[in-house]
């Protein structure tokens, strides 16, 4: 269950980059801190499992980097800080300029595995953070129907272009000529 901290008023970029640096899960969202529990064990193997399959498959293709949660991304710094954290994301060579310290932009490819707590007013929101900074396509990987909904993302929403079960292999806009067995991100 995520937990809602108030940060001083509205904390500025400054303030944010003074944080301490930690591990655990967090995402700013008009000036809140929200921070979650540890993932539990089939979440991080999950991820694990997603993060490693996409990794090898740009790896050998050469298009560019494949990262796991936590890590920033900044969806605005005025009038209120978002920062969103999606659990794998993926920055094609072309979009490199956006990764520094943190990502400062749009990844190519985000995943979101979902959890008991998420709401739909919260992925809504969060889909809506991810079209504003022009990520390309988000999978949500939903552990209790064992599915991965495969949306592709523009500043007019998010549009559903996939639904995978078990036994079907996910492919991807982004990520031409993937062939990922949701076996491979279940199992």
């Amino acid at each position: 269950m995520a937990v809602q901290t108030q940060l001083p008023q509205r904390v500025t970029w400054e303030e944010f980059l003074a944080l301490p640096e930690t591990m655990q899960k967090c995402e700013v969202v008009d000036g809140e801190l929200i921070t979650s529990p540890a993932p539990t064990w089939e979440h991080q193997v999950i991820a694990m499992n997603v993060a490693k399959a996409l990794d090898t498959f740009v790896k050998r293709r050469k298009l560019g980097q494949v990262a796991i949660a936590p890590v920033d991304v900044v969806i605005q710094k005025k009038p209120k800080l978002r920062v969103r954290q999606p659990d794998v994301l993926f920055i094609s060579h072309e979009r490199k300029s956006i990764i520094s310290t943190r990502v400062e932009g749009g990844p190519d490819l985000v995943v979101e595995i979902l959890s008991s707590s998420d709401t739909r007013a919260m992925l809504d929101k969060k889909l809506k953070d991810y079209c504003a900074v022009g990520v390309r396509e988000c999978w949500l990987v939903s552990i209790e129907a064992e599915t991965v909904e495969v949306l592709r993302l523009s500043k007019r929403g998010a549009e559903r272009i996939g639904l995978y079960g078990i036994g079907d292999v996910v492919v991807s806009e982004v990520l031409t000529g993937l062939k990922l067995s949701t076996k491979k991100i279940f199992n």
